[in-house]
């Protein structure tokens, strides 16, 4: 089963069958739209739930885990975001679908940890939501390794990589990271810190790179300095990109998928060369 989405996302694999998911949301038009492209790209059949009564009696006879959760904002019964703050309370992992967005929403939305949300404005919409489910349930494939010597950002990084459904390690010095990557040869991307105090971040990159290529593994660089050259000493030090603290969630979100998504990539890419 092959999937490309939008964004140039690749997926080949078995069935994703197993997982299930509830959808709520009244429209007709996308209900039937958002089901039919999930069962014919990943033959999943997902719950319809077209009310917020809907949506309890759908979990209430839930006999098996509910993976992930596609809400509207507001549905008939929950007109005040209700079915949302229902789903949250219950640790159900949800993707928002909505036609009403404002700044406001946006920051209501990233405070409820939901994993993404996706707006009704275009026609690509559909599209993007399912791009956006199969990246949920299959970022487990994908180990993470975030190297930071404060206790409090590998927390808060490990947090959100895990709400995205990503396998995550943490180390807490350059030394440890590089232990880990011996031992975990699966580790696909590491997002490290700038300023630590045995290893750098550059010098952690220029040792990573002499032993293991980007097409193995894909390095972020992450600081909170002033210092815009930052960027372009870490890029030449063999990272593949750099963002600067605080994060804008939905840009760290991109950019882990982007430098997944040219790992993914490369590695079909010799797959082919070597069939």
């Amino acid at each position: 089963m092959a999937f490309i989405g939008i964004s140039g996302m690749q997926y080949s694999g078995a069935s994703l069958s197993h997982h299930r998911i509830l959808l709520a949301e009244d429209s007709n038009v996308f209900t039937s739209m958002i089901s039919k492209r999930l069962k014919e790209l990943f033959d999943i059949d997902v719950d319809i739930c077209r009310s917020f009564e809907d949506l309890e009696l759908a979990y209430d006879k839930s006999v098996e885990k509910v993976t992930l959760a596609i809400s509207n904002i507001n549905l008939p019964g929950a007109e005040n975001g209700e079915a949302l703050g229902y789903l949250v309370d219950l640790s159900i992992p949800t993707i928002v679908f909505t036609g009403t967005f404002q700044q406001t929403t946006r920051d209501e939305l990233l405070s409820r940890e939901i994993v993404d949300y996706i707006i009704k404005d275009n026609i690509f919409a559909v599209e993007l939501l399912v791009e956006s489910v199969c990246r949920f349930l299959t970022n487990h494939q994908h180990h993470v390794l975030i190297v930071d010597d404060s206790a409090t950002a590998r927390a808060l990084l490990s947090s959100r990589l895990k709400r995205y459904n990503f396998r995550v390690s943490t180390a807490d010095s350059g030394a440890s990271a590089l232990a880990l990557l011996k031992d975990n040869p699966d580790i696909g991307l590491m997002i490290t810190d700038y300023h630590m105090p045995d290893i750098d971040g550059f010098e952690l990159t220029r040792r990573i790179r002499g032993a293991i290529g980007s097409h193995r593994l894909r390095i972020i660089g992450v600081s909170s300095s002033t210092d815009r050259l930052l960027s372009a000493r870490f890029l030449k030090a063999g990272g593949n990109d750099f963002i600067m603290r605080p994060f804008i969630d939905e840009e760290f979100y991109c950019r882990v998928n982007q430098n997944l998504d040219t790992l993914t990539q490369i590695r079909a890419a010799q797959q082919r060369l070597a069939s």
